[in-house]
C-alpha cells in the first residue's frame, strides 16, 4: 500500500446545553457579547461521569460502526487531547479497553492541544504508510469546561465538550496529503493549560492577530503539497477556535466553493475534538461529495499548527 484515507467518521457531545443566557447568569456577559465577539450561541457540557475517554470511547463507537468494522479490526489507537487528567492507563489504552480490544492494538495519546487531530493524524498515516499499522482509529477529545475557569468571562464563554473519530486504513490511492505542521515556539505563552489543578487562559488578541495574518498563506501550502487548488475544495475545515477567525479565514484562502465548517456556533471550542466533530456533522448532513477534497487545518496551543488535505469518505 502506498498511503491512507480516511474511511469513515463518528462524533459525539454531551447532552447538557449552556446557553448564553445561562452564561450571562454565572458571570459579567450577554448574549450580544458573546455572539458578536467569538459568534458562539451554546455549547455542551460532560458531566462527572464523563470523563475525556468516555467522550472518545462513545465518538470511537460511532466511527467503527459508520465504517462497518469492529474493534478488533484496529491496530492503532490514537487520542488526540489536552484535558486528561490520569497519565496512565493512556486515554487510548482506556479507550481501546471500553471497546473489547483483543487485537493487541498500540495505543497513545497525542498532546497537541487545538491541533491534535490533525496532528494524530498524519501520525496515524505515517505510521500505516511505513507499514507499522494497517487501521488506526484517530480520535479528538476533550472536556474544556473542566479546566475553564468560570469567574474569567473572556474564556469562559468560548468552551465546550466533545469528541470526534475517524477510522484510517491503508490504501493504494492516498486519500490523505502530505502534513505541513510546526509551531512559533516564542508565542507558545499565548494559550496556556498550567498550574494544579490546571486551568485554561490565553491571550486572545495574539492569538487572533497570529491566526489571521499567518494562516492563510500556511493553509494555502497545504493545498500546494496536495496538488490541490484551492478553489477545489469542497470544504473547509478548521479548529473552531472562533468565528471571527474562521469565516475571513477561509476567504483568505481563496476556497471561493467550499463548504466552511461553522460548529464553532453550536459547539464552542472544543479543542482537538473540534475538527473530527465538524468534519463528521458536515458528512452525516450530506454536505460534502464522497472522494471531494476538504481542508483541514488545526492551531492553538503551543503555538502549533497542522493541515492537510482529505479525500471525504
Amino acid at each position: 500500500m502506498t498511503g491512507s484515507r480516511v474511511v469513515a467518521l463518528g462524533h459525539y457531545q454531551p447532552s447538557k446545553v449552556l446557553t448564553n443566557e445561562d452564561l450571562a447568569a454565572m458571570v459579567d456577559t450577554n448574549d450580544e457579547w458573546i455572539r458578536s465577539r467569538v459568534g458562539i450561541k451554546t455549547r455542551h457540557i460532560a458531566g462527572p461521569d464523563e470523563p475525556v475517554d468516555e467522550l472518545a470511547y462513545q465518538a470511537a463507537g460511532k466511527a467503527l460502526a459508520n465504517a462497518g468494522l469492529t474493534p478488533d479490526d484496529i491496530d492503532l489507537v490514537l487520542v488526540a487531547t489536552s484535558t486528561a487528567i490520569d497519565r496512565s492507563p493512556n486515554m487510548a489504552a482506556r479507550v481501546a479497553a471500553k471497546l473489547g480490544m483483543g487485537a493487541s492494538p498500540a495505543v497513545m495519546d497525542i498532546n497537541v492541544v487545538c491541533s491534535g487531530f490533525t496532528h494524530a493524524l498524519a501520525t496515524a498515516d505515517h505510521a500505516i504508510r511505513a507499514g507499522a499499522a494497517t487501521r488506526a482509529l484517530v480520535i479528538g477529545a476533550d472536556k474544556m469546561t473542566a479546566i475553564t475557569d468560570w469567574t474569567d468571562r473572556t474564556t469562559c464563554v468560548l468552551t465546550g465538550d466533545g469528541a470526534g473519530a475517524a477510522v484510517v486504513e491503508a490504501c493504494e490511492e492516498p486519500g490523505i496529503g502530505p502534513v505541513l505542521w510546526g509551531s512559533v515556539p516564542e508565542m507558545g505563552h499565548a494559550v496556556r493549560i498550567e498550574g494544579s489543578p490546571p486551568v485554561f487562559a490565553q491571550e486572545g488578541q495574539s492569538v487572533y492577530r497570529w491566526t489571521t495574518s499567518q494562516l492563510p498563506p500556511l493553509a494555502r501550502k497545504v493545498c500546494e503539497k496536495a496538488g490541490v487548488a484551492p478553489e477545489e475544495l469542497a470544504a473547509v475545515v478548521l479548529h473552531q477556535a472562533n468565528l471571527r477567525i474562521i469565516e475571513p479565514l477561509a476567504a483568505k484562502i481563496g476556497a471561493v466553493n467550499a463548504v466552511v465548517a461553522r460548529d464553532v456556533v453550536d459547539s464552542g471550542n472544543t479543542s482537538a475534538g473540534s475538527i473530527p466533530m465538524a468534519l463528521s456533522k458536515l458528512i452525516e448532513r450530506g454536505e460534502i461529495p464522497s472522494g471531494a477534497p476538504v481542508l483541514l487545518f488545526g492551531f492553538g496551543g503551543n503555538l502549533s499548527y497542522a493541515g492537510q488535505v482529505i479525500r471525504c469518505p
